[in-house]
């Protein structure tokens, strides 16, 4: 899919599939788009992504037909627009928990290339642009999304607000961030975590936005969210899904063979979060 194929399929309430992609292997791209994703999730706040390896990645993903969604280092209206130069087809900025943020990252998506104080007398509702330039910067920006990452209490506090805004096509939570704000730290059953996950689908569908949950440990949770609603199906990364072969399969190699279970392992530091 393209930018616009997906922010239409998910204003149709259809689901939408990627997955975050950490290798910038020339052989990666081509794998990737075998699986049948929709789109993948190029993460810039977590991962050492310079602007030429991001670019490269966001041009060669849409000449495969997948749709590049950037997650920007913060809530930044000019880092939005880099990611938007390499080629990315909708931002996500993390960590968004007032309506101010939301507002400028909507500026920088969805009137662009307009910046300054008449794009901010806009935004806060102190000018009107003309017709003409409004339709011209509609069309410029059909195919881009605006996905607001939701990862804490003040966050979901502010969650109407933010869904009052016009132009968002995501709310994407963050659940390890959220757990951890929420006080229940990885407690993916915890009733505070399970509620506020509830909540976000809840609202953001009922307001015609997708919602997504970007999760690495158990796809059971996610088929569980799916149903509850959730349509932006953002499963895993390579680099986790790696991870969890490598370690069932030899954990299978040395059990078959007697071994002691986890003989030979390495590196038990803390993994990469994304």
């Amino acid at each position: 899919m393209n930018g616009k194929e997906l922010k239409e399929a998910l204003r149709a309430g259809r689901n939408v599939y990627g997955t975050a992609v950490v290798s910038t292997s020339p052989h990666w791209p081509g794998m990737i788009a075998r699986s049948g994703v929709d789109f993948v999730f190029l993460d810039t706040e977590h991962i050492p992504l310079d602007r030429v390896e991001l670019s490269w990645m966001c041009q060669t993903f849409t000449a495969l037909g997948i749709a590049p969604i950037v997650r920007i280092p913060e809530p930044e209206p000019y880092g939005a627009c880099v990611a938007q130069d390499a080629g990315a087809a909708g931002i996500v900025a993390p960590y968004m928990e007032t309506l101010e943020q939301v507002r400028d990252l909507r500026g920088a998506v969805k009137l662009r290339p307009l910046k300054g104080r008449r794009l901010n007398d806009h935004l806060q509702g102190r000018a009107l642009l003309e017709d003409d330039l409004l339709e011209n910067i509609r069309k410029r920006n059909e195919s881009k999304l605006l996905i607001i990452n939701i990862e804490s209490v003040p966050a979901l506090a502010a969650l109407d607000q933010i869904l009052a805004e016009p132009d968002i096509d995501v709310l994407l939570v963050g659940p390890h961030d959220l757990s951890f704000n929420l006080g229940v730290p990885e407690q993916w059953d915890h009733p505070k975590f399970q509620g506020a996950i509830e909540t976000i689908i809840k609202k953001g569908r009922a307001a015609g936005v997708g919602v997504g949950i970007h999760f690495s440990w158990k796809i059971e949770y996610e088929l569980k969210w799916a149903q509850l609603g959730a349509n932006f199906l953002l499963h895993s990364s390579d680099i986790s899904l790696v991870e969890r072969s490598l370690l069932e399969d030899f954990a299978l190699f040395r059990k078959t063979l007697g071994e002691t279970e986890g003989a030979g392992a390495r590196g038990r530091g803390e993994g990469v979060v994304i």
